[in-house]
């Protein structure tokens, strides 16, 4: 059989919207305010055939450089054989939205400014760099009520 390699080719569940979500786009979509600087995710609405960007660049994130009436420019980093290249794609509205990536980092450096701000007042020093989880202190294991318990492997046996 012929086999396809369309722009849109094997995009099936890629651009169908998800359960109970079909329909026009919401007006809060055209509400959001994009800025250049901005970080935001493509994820392309299969209901919005104009301004779609190509099933590449479905799921990444990349930052806005420019911003029209209707559409936002993007860049985003491709990989071509072993180099990152620069890409800017003009997209619509309707297929980005503002990354979460950010809002983690946000957070933490507001908690780190209050706890910064509590430690002068208090005058100590506080360390604020993000520790790893160790690993358990060793330990001795009871075994008072907590008899040893051999385990061997059951028999074969037909059950027929």
């Amino acid at each position: 059989m012929p086999h396809s390699f369309g722009y849109r080719a094997r995009t099936r569940h890629m651009f169908a919207k998800g359960f109970r979500n079909h329909g026009p786009v919401s007006l809060s979509t055209y509400m959001h305010i994009y800025k250049t600087g901005d970080i935001v995710d493509i994820k392309a609405d299969g209901s919005i055939q104009k301004g779609m960007p190509h099933k590449f660049y479905h799921g990444r994130t990349g930052i806005v450089f420019n911003v029209t009436k209707s559409a936002v420019g993007v860049i985003v980093h491709k990989k071509v054989g072993n180099r990152y290249i620069e890409k800017r794609v003009n997209i619509r509205i309707e297929h980005v939205k503002h990354s979460k990536c950010r809002d983690d980092f946000l957070r933490r450096v507001k908690e780190n400014a209050a706890k910064t701000s509590a430690a002068r007042a208090a005058g100590v020093h506080v360390d604020l760099k993000r520790k790893h989880t160790m690993p358990l202190e060793s330990h001795f294991v009871s075994t008072k009520k907590n008899a040893p318990v051999t385990l061997a492997p059951i028999p074969y046996d037909t059950l027929i």
